[in-house]
């Protein structure tokens, strides 16, 4: 059945996408909100709701009293698509970092050239974090919430990659908040994965890491520490290989002493 539901989604997205990505090239003379507004129509209007109604995931969103009045930085976990799609809806009107590599894509590829992201060359070494820096300042003066995924790349789920340090410099640099974001998207849509699992995603948006006076170090250990301790405590089943590494670090302990 999960794979009649994928099938079907894909067979109903693709030409959509398709239509899309060419429309939005047409849409560069505008505005970067103007353009956002239109384009940022295929996540809300078209993709979102054929998730939820072919695919059967859903979603619900905690935390948005946490929400500030200005555009921030938002860190999120990264497990899936699901959540590029979905925060261009949950959030104020956002901009991405992700990697030049996409914008090569055809059609997929052609609309995220025309939206207001942040596109980096991952292979650029010290230089891409100045890239995130210098385009994450123009975007945010341009009234955008930018949104980095620290991890870099999408990670199963139960585990963490390393958190590196790009968006908590651009948000100190900047001078503006980090807003921390948990969810367990990949539970249902997995990374690489053609069949998606219909399933209730939750999403927790934290409280506010204000970023006066701290380094960029403080406020990404921040960071991770909240998210990964928001996963654990709202989806311990993910981190069950934790609990038992640890008893099985308990009993050799208490082997030892016994010796």
């Amino acid at each position: 059945m999960n794979l009649l539901r994928s099938t079907l989604y894909m067979i109903v997205i693709a030409p959509i996408t398709i239509v899309y990505g060419v429309f939005s090239v047409l849409t560069f003379p505008f505005a970067p909100q103007t353009r956002y507004r239109i384009i940022s129509c295929w996540a809300k209007f078209f993709a979102l709701p054929l998730i939820h109604s072919i695919l059967g995931i859903r979603y619900r969103v905690i935390g948005r009293e946490n929400l500030p009045a200005t555009p921030s930085v938002i860190l999120c976990k990264h497990q899936s698509a699901w959540e590029t799609i979905a925060l261009q809806r949950i959030f104020p009107p956002v901009a991405f970092v992700l990697k030049r590599e996409l914008l090569r894509i055809p059609f997929f590829g052609w609309g995220l050239a025309q939206m207001p992201i942040i596109s980096i060359d991952r292979n650029a070494g010290k230089d891409a974090l100045k890239q995130v820096v210098d385009q994450g300042k123009q975007r945010i003066a341009e009234g955008f919430w930018v949104v980095i995924f620290p991890e870099g790349t999408r990670a199963a789920i139960g585990f963490a990659k390393r958190y590196k340090i790009g968006g908590a410099s651009l948000a100190t640099v900047a001078g503006v908040p980090v807003v921390p974001v948990a969810h367990n998207a990949g539970e249902f849509w997995q990374r690489n994965a053609f069949v998606k699992s219909p399933g209730n995603i939750t999403l927790s948006i934290g409280p506010v890491i204000e970023t006066a006076g701290r380094t960029p170090e403080e406020v990404n250990a921040l960071a991770e520490a909240w998210i990964e301790g928001e996963m654990r405590r709202l989806f311990p089943h993910h981190y069950k290989h934790e609990a038992q590494a640890a008893a099985v670090v308990v009993a050799s302990a208490a082997e030892t002493s016994k010796a």
